[in-house]
C-alpha cells in the first residue's frame, strides 16, 4: 500500500471549504473580508491581513506569489483596489506575480474576493 500524500489545510470560516491549501511546492488561499460592513479599502485590507496568515500557516508568504486573481463586485473600484495591490505586494518586480482582475457577482455585501496560488520553498 502506497503512503497517502499530505495535503495541508488551513480551516476556513465556513463549513466545507478551506481557507487554503498547501501540496507539496505549492499553496493556495482564498480570502474575502468577514466584516461585510467594511468599505472597499476595508475589505482589501482585511483580505491582505487574511492571505498573509494563511500563506503563513502553508509555510510561505506573498514574496513567493506565482498568479493571483481579484474578483471586484464592481470593476470601477479596479484603480482603488490597484493602488492598495501595490503597497501590499511591494516595489520589487522580482516578487510580482501574474495577476488578473475580474469583475463578478459576489456574495451580499461582499465587494473584493481574492484567490492566489504561491509556491512552498522549503518543500520537496
Amino acid at each position: 500500500m502506497s503512503k497517502m500524500p499530505i495535503i495541508d489545510r488551513s480551516k476556513g470560516v465556513a463549513a466545507g471549504r478551506s481557507s487554503g491549501s498547501g501540496f507539496g511546492n505549492l499553496a493556495w488561499a482564498v480570502a474575502t473580508s468577514d466584516d461585510k460592513s467594511l468599505d472597499l479599502k476595508g475589505q482589501v485590507a482585511a483580505s491582505f491581513a487574511k492571505i498573509d496568515r494563511v500563506l503563513g500557516e502553508l509555510g510561505t508568504d506573498r514574496r513567493n506569489l506565482l498568479s493571483v486573481t481579484v474578483f471586484l463586485a464592481n470593476l470601477d473600484d479596479k484603480k482603488a483596489f490597484d493602488s492598495q495591490w501595490l503597497a501590499w505586494v511591494g516595489d520589487d518586480p522580482g516578487h510580482w506575480p501574474q495577476r488578473m482582475c475580474i469583475g463578478a457577482s459576489l456574495s451580499a455585501g461582499t465587494l473584493v474576493e481574492i484567490a492566489v496560488v504561491a509556491a512552498r520553498p522549503n518543500e520537496s
